[in-house]
């Protein structure tokens, strides 16, 4: 276990903040013609610039030493080995094994996983076939236009975000719909969308007993047996991801049709699992296999490159450095493409529920540093209309990552140039800022009074020397969002291997589903001991309830 304040790198990176805090980024691109080409990283058709970071060659080489002392390596090797590096659930990790594309074995436990891995594609293979070329077919004999993923969490965003980010690769006529939030508005708003004799419910739940996906579940069931009028309809309407057979059958949905995944597959890291199933129905199996090329080829490169060209190893050492050393208490992620709407959505997942942790690996309470940032964003150009001013003028630091694609799947004349332009420029502004001198020479040139002027500067002045690191591809195909994917998970293993944490648990959601449970019954008339507010809580309710609820 190492605790990161107390190695030689990172005293150095503390005494090295105090020397290089102040510089500005524009003297550093001033003074460096080629600083663009040395802090930028390829990976197939991703370009990864990270020049506009407040950094100089010996912050990287100490980032890098960092990640040495703090075991980076052995824990990449640990990962990728099959060992238990979940310990606190004793579980292996492996959502890499789920996209290997190699014949290398993976052994947990000492038996290999890949057989059961490639197993499951297969059976998602056949079934996503028959589903989209309609020899699947409902209780009424017609074929499938409509599948409604139920789950939450892991289970809901990952495929939510793919298949959204994927739109294009949609079988015509097949549509995909996503129910995750135990209010009955979300379900009853996609059920007002779909037709029971056409509809496909793919029910995902590793334990098939996620509170919110069954009562979900079950009122979808409902609905499907009352409009058709057979229970028997369930079997050809419902499908499994999970692991609970006999809870499966249970629900009245026929085991073949059960997909499996295993528990070293952690739920915000299933997409690539059978927890993908919706997301391979509607954009084809052989898509879906491209997403796991992709995430496999980062894997490879996570695993093999030194780590100062190493992408998520230096997208996590970036982040360690605002975040420690500059105070830095949340990130940005601005996709430029409305596809990926749901991107940041999904990353606030994958890593405030990763690194949100405050104990470390020995069980100690972290008091002497802080651990993961808050995740948020929103799609460009949206988003420079709503929070770009806090990022540009606001008194706190926000790192930010811009994520574009050179070419749209909907090329509209003009629109992608703007697009593209608009993100390039805003990470130039946040680098560049205008001082005092350029917001004078500017206002100058209008019809303003002197004093005027000099009331409207410091308005007009941007202070610059804001970080942002920039990921471009070529399209958003399956492989490279693939790619993309894989770099922030790794990049949040890293982090947590540095912060000396486990990234991979997530016990900090379990006291409120357990209380949860307890005041059910209590909103319905029992009663129970609790704080004033609670109860003051609970008794509103009671007296204010709908009918029927």
């Amino acid at each position: 276990m190492v605790d990161p304040t107390h190695t030689a790198a990172w005293r150095a990176l503390r005494a090295h903040h105090e020397k290089v805090s102040d510089l500005h980024m524009r003297a550093l691109f001033s003074d460096d013609p080629d600083r663009a080409v040395r802090f930028s990283l390829t990976l197939n058709d991703l370009l990864f610039d990270y020049s506009k970071n407040r950094i100089t060659d010996q912050t990287i080489s100490l980032l890098t030493e960092l990640c040495e002392q703090c075991g980076v390596r052995d824990w990449i090797a640990r990962m990728f080995s099959g060992e238990a590096i979940n310990e606190t659930e004793g579980r292996a990790v492996l959502h890499t094994a789920l996209r290997n594309r190699e014949d290398r074995s993976v052994t947990v436990d000492g038996a290999d996983v890949m057989p059961g891995v490639r197993r499951v594609l297969s059976q998602m293979r056949d079934f996503t076939t028959s589903v989209r070329e309609g020899t699947w077919t409902g209780h009424t004999a017609r074929a499938i236009t409509d599948v409604v993923n139920i789950g939450i969490g892991g289970s809901d965003l990952g495929p939510v975000m793919v298949t959204e980010a994927l739109r294009p690769y949609w079988k015509q006529g097949l549509r995909a719909h996503f129910v995750s939030n135990v209010d009955g508005t979300h379900l009853s708003e996609v059920l007002r969308q779909v037709q029971p004799e056409t509809t496909l419910f793919i029910i995902a739940s590793k334990t098939f007993a996620t509170q919110e996906t069954l009562v979900n579940a079950r009122s979808a069931r409902r609905w499907l047996v009352e409009r058709l009028g057979s229970e028997d309809a369930v079997a050809k309407h419902f499908v499994a991801v999970s692991t609970n057979r006999d809870a499966v059958v249970e629900f009245g949905i026929d085991p073949a049709h059960m997909f499996e995944f295993w528990d070293w597959v952690g739920g915000r890291y299933s997409l690539w699992s059978a927890v993908g199933l919706c997301i391979a129905t509607v954009i084809g199996m052989d898509h879906f296999e491209e997403l796991l090329a992709g995430a496999y080829e980062v894997d490879e490169h996570f695993r093999t490159a030194p780590l100062r060209e190493n992408i998520p190893v230096v997208m996590a050492a970036l982040g360690v450095w605002y975040h420690n050393f500059f105070g830095a208490s949340s990130h940005a992620v601005l996709p430029y493409d409305q596809s990926l709407h749901r991107f940041p959505a999904y990353l606030q997942q994958a890593d405030m529920e990763s690194n949100g942790k405050s104990a470390s690996r020995d069980g100690a309470i972290i008091s002497d540093y802080t651990t993961g940032p808050v995740v948020w964003g929103e799609p460009g150009t949206n988003a420079q209309h709503a929070f770009f001013q806090l990022l540009h003028q606001g008194t706190h630091l926000i790192p930010c990552d811009f994520i574009v694609a050179a070419q749209s799947y909907n090329a509209i004349p003009l629109h992608q140039d703007i697009l593209v332009a608009n993100c390039i420029a805003q990470a130039e502004a946040m680098m560049r800022g205008k001082t005092a001198d350029e917001a004078r020479a500017e206002l100058e040139h209008s019809d303003l009074s002197e004093d005027q002027v000099t009331a409207l500067v410091p308005h007009k002045t941007f202070a610059g020397n804001r970080p942002s690191s920039t990921l471009m591809v070529e399209k958003l195909t399956p492989g490279a969002l693939g790619r993309l994917v894989a770099l922030y998970e790794h990049k949040i293993f890293v982090q947590g291997v540095i912060w000396n944490i486990y990234s991979f648990d997530q016990w900090g959601v379990e006291l409120g589903k357990q209380l949860a449970k307890a005041i059910v019954p209590e909103l319905r008339g029992s009663e129970g001991e609790h704080d004033g507010s609670t109860r003051q809580l609970i008794a509103y309710y009671r007296r204010h309830k709908g009918p029927g609820t």
